[in-house]
């Protein structure tokens, strides 16, 4: 036989024996490690080492004994084979390199799920810090890898990349952006997972899901998603209810509009019919003595009612809806509760009803909202007032009718 073809026979069949040795080892290796790492984590109370098994941990640090191995024969093998021995040799320093990354990058990743499952880092947006330090690894990592295939030291490789820092701060300037906008989050407390945010810009209405290097995940209050840019959340306003949610009560804050032309003042009569409601009959029957009392003393003459001191209908109807609102079993009565008239506008006197209901909870939040509201807007033809509406087709038909009835 030819003495090449003898000695590239010869390299084949060791090669193939040591790529078929490394398998086996490799796989007997791998299936040790796995089990022994399942075994003494089900002894554990901790529920790291579970982590660490679903990040395959356990699977990259079973790829050290074979590259043992490798690393230990193949000087051997290759003897006569210079060249192959160095390609083969570049190719195990840079596969090390690798597997030392992946190796960090499942104990980072296993740090932030354990991280998570612990109440005081559950609403900390661990995700940004570690996939900065990933991606961080992943840089040293590919440097020497570099720094391998180009024969130079790491320092230098690194002292070059200086020319190029521009252009690497705009290849990752939304990476550095998010970072310090997840720092800022972080030590600001601006947002944490679970809160409760409003984002018009972005269409986001729901609670934060998630924060990460990139993006924040937002689910929506209809069970849709929402990412928004994660740097977004110190440089443009949102509206965050955790204040809210960590309040006693949630706040009510809605107007009636009373129409000008119904207020006016009562007549004995109307303090006859008004003082049968149960709500204000003692207010009414203390206020009127006062107001009897002072015009009294002052000779007020009382033949015109704008004479002295006088209760009105939309007075009264105000000091009807405080005692409702302050009996409301759903109102927190220990929050403000205020009932207040604000600048007459073209469709009304604006009456606002500023209260805090006890429940927090958003169906039940409208369901107490809408019941207060109901009970006033049903309450206010009882104190001969009305409320403004814009005329709808109908209105405007009756009033054609009745003109044209009129002629």
């Amino acid at each position: 036989m030819n003495p090449i073809a003898a000695t590239y026979l010869s390299l084949a069949i060791n090669i193939t024996g040591l790529v078929l040795l490394v398998v086996l080892i490799n796989y007997l290796t791998r299936r040790f490690v796995i089990e022994a790492f399942k075994s003494f984590t089900n002894k554990t109370k901790t529920t790291f080492d579970d982590f660490l098994i679903k990040t395959n941990f356990p699977k990259y640090v079973g790829q050290i004994l074979p590259l043992l191995i490798i690393n230990a024969t193949v000087p051997y093998i290759l003897i006569n084979h210079q060249f192959t021995l160095g390609v083969v040799k570049l190719i195990l320093k840079i596969y090390v390199i690798v597997l030392v990354v992946w190796i960090l990058r499942s104990l980072l990743r296993t740090t932030k799920n354990y991280l998570k499952t612990r109440e005081e880092y559950r609403d900390k947006p661990i995700d940004s810090y570690i996939q900065v330090i990933i991606i961080f690894v992943w840089v040293i990592g590919i440097m020497y890898i570099i720094a391998v295939l180009t024969g130079r030291s790491v320092i230098e490789f690194a002292i070059s990349l200086g020319a190029a820092s521009a252009i690497l701060l705009l290849i990752f300037k939304d990476t550095i952006l998010g970072f310090v906008a997840s720092i800022q989050v972080s030590v600001n407390d601006i947002v944490r997972i679970g809160d409760w945010i409003t984002f018009s810009k972005y269409g986001a209405d729901g609670t934060v899901t998630e924060i990460n290097l990139a993006t924040v995940r937002v689910q929506n209050w209809d069970n849709t998603y929402t990412t928004i840019p994660t740097y977004s959340l110190i440089s443009d306003s949102f509206q965050n209810w955790r204040g809210m949610q960590e309040s006693p009560g949630r706040r009510i804050k809605r107007s009636i509009y009373i129409k000008q032309n119904s207020v006016r003042f009562v007549t004995p009569e109307d303090l006859k019919k008004f003082g049968k409601i149960s709500l204000i009959a003692p207010f009414l029957d203390h206020r009127q003595k006062e107001i009897d009392k002072y015009n009294s003393n002052n000779n007020i003459d009382k033949s015109l009612p704008i004479n002295g001191r006088n209760q009105t209908n939309l007075g009264i109807f105000r000091k009807y809806a405080d005692a409702y609102l302050n009996e409301h079993s759903a109102i927190h009565k220990d929050m403000y509760i205020i009932v207040r008239h604000q600048a007459p506008t073209a469709q009304g006197i604006p009456l606002e009803i500023l209260c805090f209901s006890r429940d927090k909870r958003w169906q039940n939040f409208e369901y107490i909202s809408a019941d207060i509201f109901d009970h006033l807007i049903a309450a206010v033809s009882y104190f001969d007032l009305k409320l403004f509406e814009s005329p709808s087709g109908d209105d405007i038909r009756a009033f054609l009718d009745s003109s044209s009835a009129g002629n």
